[in-house]
């Protein structure tokens, strides 16, 4: 499929920046006065993006022709490598393979003696895939038609990071053609473990020299693609923490039950190891599952604030909850909520999800046997002030107390909330450059999903994280992942106008007080 080699549509997409593109541009942001471009340096970068477009398309394709999927253990060091050339040949020095006790971090720096410094979150990682379930073939990263979005990149990793954070690159990438100095110093700090819970990013983000040069960041950020049909996109002021953990219930560990699967008939006489889960399952949550009643879970939960509901409010009212419904293939929220109070239970609520259930027989047809052993895979989303130690320590004691004193629970990975102050740098420099850019950008309390922001946010490293970019892409961790890089839609960023995004924020982020 041929994509439009001049960029028409991107171009139409985002006339409310044309002066962007225009010669003689002197910025300003935050009162401050600081030119953050000299004349005629966007329009030089803008056209090394334009030239670069095949080459930007491609990286994004390369990438996802190489899946590092870290729960199967597949070309973890193949794909650490591969995104430490990424790193070099985007310009950074000192690019370094970070080992840890589970896979490596890729680590690098860009100094060219400014008087900030950006940090820039990747990770190399991907979810697991069933080529079966796709229309488009997950590793050919085929480019499709999406009805509304426009021209779009189809393969696992395309929006979950691969295309956005290669769209960063791209940013870099167009600035050293054009011959244009980073108005900021940048760190990248790229991890191999996200997609499992990140069991040993801390590890690698507190390694000696990655730990000083983070420190030296005014923030960081994961790039993001989130603009929605309405050309709007979300600043949030944090995310939810997780734990991702199993709950075993197994005849050998209980003690009762058989040790390995026997004939069904024999119900009669012998345990369940299957029914033991699902009668532990059932004392985690409320009778609707809709809310987390171990002990003491909520105790320390902190509630939204009138500023953060105030800001929920707002965004509720541009957002079209049909779409919304039928993008999820629901017809209520839960309790029959109002869009508003759906999304305050979103930011504010802690939350306890089945993500898989497996026992015995599985195939086609059935199979009378008594499984001998039980698995659940469950994530756990925590807010505000949930630590995952306490998490942890909670979910045990409140299955000893019960009598589950035999169900395992094996924590894989997990981190604690992230929290960013509005009036940070980092924030600041985000809503200045979405203005820039002609994006509507509402504040968010709290991104429901969940990333590593916390390594950063916390000691010893303490420095506000969070995500920035714009663009579209949809289908995280689902069939059929996708980054749209040519828009027809014209409130919706493709790949060059992506690229120009996040060179506006390295001038907003350097000039920002």
């Amino acid at each position: 499929m041929t994509l439009d080699p001049a960029g028409t549509l991107e171009r139409r997409a985002f006339l409310r920046s044309a002066a962007l593109v225009g010669g003689g541009l002197a910025l300003t942001a935050g009162g401050g006065g600081a030119a953050l471009a000299a004349d005629g340096d966007i329009a030089r970068i803008r056209k090394a993006a334009e030239a670069n477009r095949e080459a930007d398309i491609k990286r994004i394709q390369d990438w996802i022709a190489l899946p590092s999927i870290a729960a199967e253990n597949l070309n973890m060091p193949q794909g650490a490598a591969y995104m430490a050339d990424l790193a070099r040949a985007a310009g950074f020095a000192g690019v370094e393979i970070v080992p840890s006790d589970g896979h490596p971090g890729v680590f690098g720096t860009i100094d060219v003696g400014a008087r900030r410094t950006l940090g820039i979150y990747f990770m190399y990682d991907v979810k697991q895939f069933d080529p079966a379930e796709w229309t488009s073939p997950p590793l050919e990263a085929k480019i499709v038609d999406k009805p509304g979005w426009g021209k779009a990149i189809v393969g696992r990793g395309a929006v979950n990071q691969k295309g956005p954070q290669a769209t960063f690159l791209a940013a870099l990438h167009a600035m050293k053609v054009a011959g244009v100095k980073l108005p900021v110093n940048i760190v990248l700090l790229a991890e191999g473990e996200e997609e499992i819970g990140s069991p040993n990013f801390r590890q690698i983000a507190t390694k000696p020299n990655v730990l000083a040069a983070l420190r030296k960041c005014a923030g960081i950020f994961i790039p993001a693609c989130w603009q929605g049909a309405n050309g709007e996109v979300q600043v949030n002021l944090g995310s939810k923490g997780i734990i991702e953990l199993e709950l075993v219930a197994s005849g050998a560990k209980w003690g009762r039950g058989p040790k390995g699967d026997v004939h069904s008939s024999y119900k009669a006489m012998i345990d369940s190891p299957t029914w033991r889960l699902v009668q532990a399952l059932q004392t985690l949550v409320s009778a609707d599952g809709n809310n987390v009643v171990i002990g003491g879970w909520s105790d320390n939960v902190r509630p939204l604030t009138a500023r953060e509901k105030a800001l929920i409010a707002e965004a509720a009212k541009s957002m079209d909850e049909a779409q919304m419904k039928a993008s999820f293939g629901v017809t209520h929220w839960i309790d029959d909520l109002p869009l508003e109070q759906a999304l305050v239970r979103l930011a504010q609520e802690p939350t306890a999800n089945i993500e898989g259930l497996v026992a015995g027989y599985t195939g086609p047809g059935g199979k009378t046997v008594l499984p001998g052993r039980a698995v659940a895979k469950l994530d756990f989303r925590l807010v505000p002030n949930q630590t995952r130690a306490e998490a942890e320590a909670k979910l045990r004691a409140h299955l000893d107390k019960h009598g589950f004193t035999d169900i395992e629970a094996n924590v894989s990975g997990g981190y604690d909330p992230t929290e960013v102050a509005e009036d940070s740098l980092l924030i600041k420099a985000e809503m200045a450059a979405y203005a820039r850019l002609g994006v509507k950008a509402n504040l968010n309390p709290r991104l429901a999903g969940s990333w590593p922001g916390a390594v950063f946010t916390a000691p010893p490293v303490s420095i506000p994280a969070g995500h920035f970019g714009i663009g579209h892409g949809s289908g995280a961790h689902a069939p059929d992942e996708y980054f749209v890089v040519d828009s027809s839609n014209p409130k919706v960023a493709g790949i060059t106008d992506a690229t120009m995004g996040f060179v506006e924020m390295l001038y907003q982020m350097a000039a920002v007080r």
